[in-house]
C-alpha cells in the first residue's frame, strides 16, 4: 500500500492502472477505521484490479456545534489497518487540496436531502455530496463503496451519480454490528460503558420493527409506535426522529406496500448515534 497526499501524485498511479486495463475502486472515508471500514475495504479488493480509499475528516459536512475538532484521528493505525486489506493507495490530502483557495463551486441534492438526518444537520448533505463529487472526479472510479448504516447518504449519493450521469456503479454494502447488536461506528469510542448499554436500545428498537413486519404488520404507524414504546423505555437515549419511510424516496409512508426505512437518530451522552433497517414486503 502507499500513501498519496496529492491529486496529481494520484492521478499518476491511476493512468498506469488504466492503461493496464484495471478496474478502479474507490472507498470514499473519514479514517478512524473500524470493521465496517475494513468490510468496504474487503468487498472493494475483492472485486476489483486497484482500489483506492480516501481518508479526509471533511470540514464541510460538520455543523458549527458538531464534532469536526474532536472526531478521532489516528492515521498511523488506519495505516496498518488499511495495508492488512491489500488496498493499493490510501489517499490522505489536505484541506487545501480539496478545497483549493478560491474555491467556488458546491454540489447539493434536494429532495432527498431535506427529511431525517437533513431536519437537524442542515447542510450536511451538500458537504457529503460536494467532496464525494471531488472525490469521484480526483480518482474517477469504476465502482464505489458505501455503507448502509448511512442509508440516506447513500441514497444521495445514488441519486448525484444517476443526475450527473456519472459513469460510476455505487455498490452498497450491508450494516456491521458488534457482538452486542450495536452498528459498528467511529463515534463508538465516546460511549461510556452505560451510555454503550443505553445505545442498544437502537438495534432493540430495530428488530422490534423487524418483527412486526414479520408477522403481518403494514401500518407504518403502528410500527413507528412499537419501535418508540422499545426507545422510551430507556432513560439514556434522547430520540431526535424515529421515522418509517420509503426505502427510495424517503417519504413518509402510511402503509408498507413498498420497501420502507426504518431510520433513527439517537443522543446517548454527548454521542448522536444513527441506525436504520429496511422491511420488505409480507415479511
Amino acid at each position: 500500500m502507499e500513501l498519496v497526499r496529492t491529486v496529481a501524485a494520484l492521478r499518476e498511479h491511476l493512468r498506469a492502472a488504466r492503461q493496464a486495463g484495471a478496474t478502479l475502486a474507490l472507498v470514499p472515508t473519514m479514517g478512524a477505521f473500524h470493521e465496517g471500514h475494513l468490510t468496504l475495504m474487503r468487498r472493494a479488493r475483492a472485486s476489483n484490479d486497484r482500489v483506492v480509499v480516501s481518508l479526509f475528516v471533511n470540514p464541510t459536512q460538520f455543523g458549527p456545534a458538531e464534532d469536526f475538532h474532536r472526531y478521532p484521528r489516528n492515521l498511523e493505525r488506519d495505516c496498518e489497518l488499511a495495508a492488512d486489506t491489500g488496498i493499493d493507495w490510501l489517499f490522505c490530502p489536505s484541506e487545501e487540496e480539496i478545497y483549493p483557495p478560491g474555491d467556488d463551486t458546491t454540489v447539493e441534492v434536494h429532495r432527498l436531502a431535506r427529511p431525517l438526518e437533513g431536519r437537524f444537520r442542515p447542510g450536511h448533505f451538500r458537504g457529503v455530496t460536494t467532496v464525494v463529487a471531488r472525490l469521484f472526479g480526483a480518482v474517477q472510479p469504476d465502482r464505489a463503496y458505501f455503507g448502509r448504516k448511512d442509508y440516506q447518504q447513500l441514497r444521495i449519493i445514488e441519486r448525484m451519480t444517476e443526475d450527473l450521469r456519472l459513469p460510476i456503479e455505487i455498490v452498497p454494502v450491508p450494516i456491521v454490528r458488534d457482538a452486542d447488536g450495536l452498528a459498528v461506528s467511529s463515534r463508538n469510542q465516546y460511549l461510556s460503558p452505560e451510555e454503550r448499554q443505553a445505545a442498544l436500545a437502537l438495534p432493540r428498537a430495530l428488530r422490534e420493527a423487524e418483527a412486526a413486519d414479520a408477522a403481518g404488520e403494514r401500518r407504518a404507524a403502528a410500527i413507528r409506535a412499537r419501535v418508540r414504546r422499545v426507545l422510551a423505555a430507556e432513560p439514556g437515549v434522547r430520540v431526535q426522529y424515529a421515522a418509517v419511510v420509503d426505502a427510495q424516496e424517503l417519504a413518509p409512508l402510511r402503509v408498507l406496500d413498498r420497501p420502507a426505512l426504518v431510520a433513527l437518530a439517537a443522543i446517548v451522552g454527548t454521542t448522536r448515534l444513527i441506525d436504520n433497517t429496511v422491511l420488505g414486503c409480507g415479511g
